[in-house]
């Protein structure tokens, strides 16, 4: 479980990037001597003390020669939104400039905790410069050098200091499922049009995602969260880095989530985004229903459901287990087979197959199909064990795991789902050599 967001601002090149590549431990975002070049992702996760964060890197400013221009505003609005704590990052190098004056007053104003790093303090002289930046009025200055890995432990233990408690809801015993997508998808509407139709709303919560919003409802005697994704409310000018944002908003959900409805705009078809949200839910291993929105919209004859459809399963080859529905939000159409659909996915999430039985479709899928030789050497599948769920995850103890194939691990896939149904849910095989 995620215990809360950390966001970096700051103004261009002073080393946001680097941090947060040093803190989530892998080069994720692109990290160059030049103001303004991070274009790739912006969120990570850090664990620190046994507790997992996620980190945002508010990247992408172009400043253009401009004393705190619109985009500095936009980035901080969005990382004030996002964040339980903020880290405001400034340079030892070059000293207290107007745009740091400019951010920090804005930071001031928030409700958020604002932790100050200076970053590139990479000397005992560089370190004496901290405390010039007392004058930003953000408390005591932390040192720290995102290149040399130095203070990084301070820092974190500032923010820990600082994350807010959260009393999260328990989900036990409850069907939780999320609506993502790109902005302007028909999400908030899907919700609604969900929700008109049961009788019994039991509460609304928030959520710990900002402006995700978990409503529990009954249906049928059985008990449901539906989490939905708000959009970002911004006035005036849309940002291309709040799509970007989009996508912290869909983890959030999808997080709390057994299942997750990825909706795709019927009007506008299949965009790259999409790509990218529907992705998220597969890695987490989540149970994934696509719902193909605004049907009312498309003009069709009899071929176009069986043409988009192929379309769909070419574009997401790796949610070929998801199965499609084509619903509109705005007329309620199709919209109520959702909620059986929803139940049969997360059925299959939490499926747990007797160990003889699932002992016996392995090795029938083995007479069937032998695994090639590969160098002299045959697989071998010695016994087969489910260890857990959500998704289903299963050990197959076998002679030596460097000859079980890719290819053969997806027939041995394509086994289970033709023996147990898994619709809508993600399966992991794991081989392991029998000892």
């Amino acid at each position: 479980m995620i215990r809360g967001t950390i966001a970096l601002v700051g103004r261009p090149n002073v080393g946001k990037s680097t941090i947060f590549n040093a803190l989530i431990g892998e080069r994720k975002s692109i990290v160059e001597d030049s103001p303004g070049v991070t274009r790739d992702r912006i969120y990570g996760e850090v664990e620190w003390l046994t507790q997992q964060y996620r980190v945002i890197d508010t990247g992408g400013i172009q400043l253009e020669n401009q004393p705190f221009s619109e985009e500095i505003n936009m980035q901080v609005d969005i990382a004030i939104e996002e964040a339980d704590v903020i880290v405001m990052l400034v340079s030892a190098r070059e000293g207290v400039v107007s745009d740091d004056i400019a951010i920090a007053r804005r930071l001031q104003k928030s409700k958020k905790p604002v932790i100050l790093a200076v970053n590139k303090a990479d000397n005992e002289s560089l370190r004496m410069n901290t405390y010039e930046f007392y004058e930003l009025g953000l408390g005591d200055p932390i040192p720290i050098s995102g290149t040399h890995r130095l203070g990084l432990g301070d820092l974190l233990d500032e923010v820990v200091k600082d994350m807010p408690d959260r009393n999260l809801p328990s989900y036990e015993g409850i069907t939780s499922f999320c609506v993502i997508g790109r902005p302007n998808v028909g999400k908030s509407s899907l919700v609604n049009a969900i929700l008109k139709e049961e009788r019994s709303i039991v509460s609304n919560i928030e959520g710990t995602t900002r402006d995700a919003i978990d409503t529990a409802f009954r249906h049928e005697d059985r008990e449901y969260r539906i989490i939905d994704t708000a959009g970002i409310r911004k006035r005036g000018k849309i940002y291309e880095s709040i799509e970007k944002y989009s996508i912290l908003r869909a983890q959030g959900a999808i997080e709390r989530s057994n299942v997750a409805l990825f909706l795709i705009d019927g009007e506008l078809g299949i965009r790259e985004q999409d790509k990218h949200v529907a992705g998220l839910a597969h890695e987490a291993g989540k149970g994934v229903i696509i719902v193909y929105n605004k049907w009312d919209s498309v003009e069709k004859d009899e071929k176009t459901m069986n043409q988009i459809t192929k379309k769909i399963r070419e574009e997401f080859k790796y949610l070929d287990y998801a199965p499609i529905a084509f619903v509109s939000a705005k007329t309620g159409a199709k919209v109520s087979n959702l909620i059986p659909l929803i139940d049969q996915v997360h059925d299959a999430c939490t499926l747990r197959i007797p160990t003889n039985v699932l002992n016996d479709v392995v090795l029938d899928a083995q007479m069937m199909n032998p695994p090639k030789p590969h160098n002299g050497r045959q697989l071998k599948i010695y016994y087969s064990s489910q260890v857990s769920v959500e998704p289903p995850t299963f050990v197959l103890f076998v002679n030596d795991p460097e000859l079980f194939h890719f290819s053969y691990k997806r027939y041995i896939e394509n086994k289970l789902r033709e023996a147990f149904g898994f619709v809508g849910t993600p399966i992991h095989i794991i081989a392991r050599k029998k000892s």
